[in-house]
């Protein structure tokens, strides 16, 4: 039997540190597959037409899982620290927001229009990164800036940010368009679930029963999002319930390590409960497949239950290789992608429109087959060493 004294408001869990981490360097690995040719097609992802996942798919869901195992440990320090439910509310509003406007931009970018728009597209892509950094930079770590120029790199943030939607138009030229919610982007669907789960926790708090009730509603809604059953309506809380069942499939996992610890039962019960309910989620998706054929692009259920199956197994696993064997040296090398990771995840939106305005192609030796995954396996390792050396020089961004 395991036995702490560590209150649970202060509990910290290795695994979810490094499984952020390794889940951030598999992320940037797969969004540089686009400059390769000849990829093996099991790590890309499956076309809308296809019915089956490939290793890029499961990415995404993953690091939605992360952020739900993490909800109910931050929350649990914030009230801790005794600050009121109304100062916890506003910093949910206050990073939900911040990773909406991100995703917000970040979709247009993809489709702007260059020549309507009257900028280069890549300079476009580096002003909206740069004014990110200074909207949402962690200024606490610069002990020599003052409040009032804290204030004003903010402001020029905000106004790069307005001035970049000003001049913005999108799609082809037959039907051009202002900035619209095409879609959320990777961060406004995190920024949607992480509001939505936030709030079910901070509602319901320890009461785990009635959090899975919530999260067995929302894998309803996931199957009934296509009409699946004639006269029930379908709903859908902004973006589509697949990706509040994953966040909401982590933070219930962190709620049931949680209750197992105040009721002193053995970690081995916990993972035993959480590699069954893995396998378990891993058979209900196949078992469904022949009517929801798996599809990450549709987010249709038989995808999002192998999903949840997949980061429980993980989750399991790498529990035993960090917090119980003791073996996390090997993820001191990406660390600075669990501690970092937004700045992680927006490098590559300096990098890679750099790399088009100097004109550098990669070598076509390099950017094909094993050697060129090797080369997209050592960018990703390469943007998380840089990221660790910024973060030592105080340069990190923060919601």
């Amino acid at each position: 039997m395991e036995k702490t004294t560590t209150p649970m408001s202060h509990v910290r869990i290795r695994t979810i540190d490094v499984f952020r981490a390794f889940t951030m360097f598999l992320m940037i690995f797969v969004n540089d597959l686009w400059t390769l040719t000849d990829v093996p097609k099991w790590l890309e992802h499956t076309l809308v037409e296809e019915d089956g996942m490939g290793f890029s798919d499961v990415i995404f869901p993953l690091f939605l899982f992360i952020v739900g195992l993490s909800i109910p440990l931050a929350i649990n320090v914030r009230k801790s620290r005794k600050e009121s439910q109304g100062s916890i509310l506003g910093h949910i509003a206050t990073r939900t927001i911040a990773l909406l406007v991100m995703g917000f931009y970040m979709v247009n970018y993809g489709v702007i229009n260059q020549q309507a728009t009257g900028m280069d597209k890549n300079i476009w892509q580096i002003l909206m990164a740069t004014a990110i950094f200074l909207i949402w930079m962690d200024y606490k770590r610069f002990h020599i800036v003052q409040k009032g120029m804290v204030f004003a790199l903010k402001i020029f943030g905000v106004l790069i940010l307005l001035y970049l939607a000003w001049v913005y138009q999108g799609g082809p030229v037959d039907q051009l368009s202002w900035m619209r919610p095409r879609w959320w982007g990777i961060l406004g669907l995190i920024g949607w679930a992480y509001l939505l789960n936030s709030l079910v926790f901070l509602w319901m708090g320890r009461k785990v029963f009635n959090v899975a009730l919530v999260f067995i509603l929302l894998m309803f809604m996931n199957i009934q999002e296509n009409g699946f059953y004639e006269g029930v309506p379908s709903l859908k809380l902004v973006v589509s319930a697949s990706n509040h069942a994953l966040v909401m499939a982590g933070m219930l996992c962190t709620m049931f390590y949680l209750k197992f610890k105040r009721d002193r039962k053995s970690i081995e019960h916990f993972l035993g409960f959480t590699l069954l309910a893995g396998g378990l989620f891993i058979t209900f998706g196949f078992l469904i497949r022949p009517v929801f054929p798996i599809s990450k692009i549709l987010a249709t259920p038989s995808w999002t239950s192998i999903c949840i199956g997949i980061s429980l197994i993980s989750y399991a696993l790498l529990y035993v290789l960090v917090d119980i064997k003791g073996y996390a040296g090997w993820a001191n090398y990406i660390k600075s992608a669990g501690t970092s990771t937004l700045t992680c995840y927006l490098m590559p939106y300096f990098i890679y429109p750099l790399i088009v305005l100097v004109g550098f192609q990669w070598p076509e030796l390099i950017s094909t087959g094993a050697v060129g995954l090797l080369k997209s396996l050592l960018f990703s390792f390469a943007i998380i060493v840089f990221v660790r050396f910024l973060e030592k020089n105080h340069i990190r961004l923060k919601i």
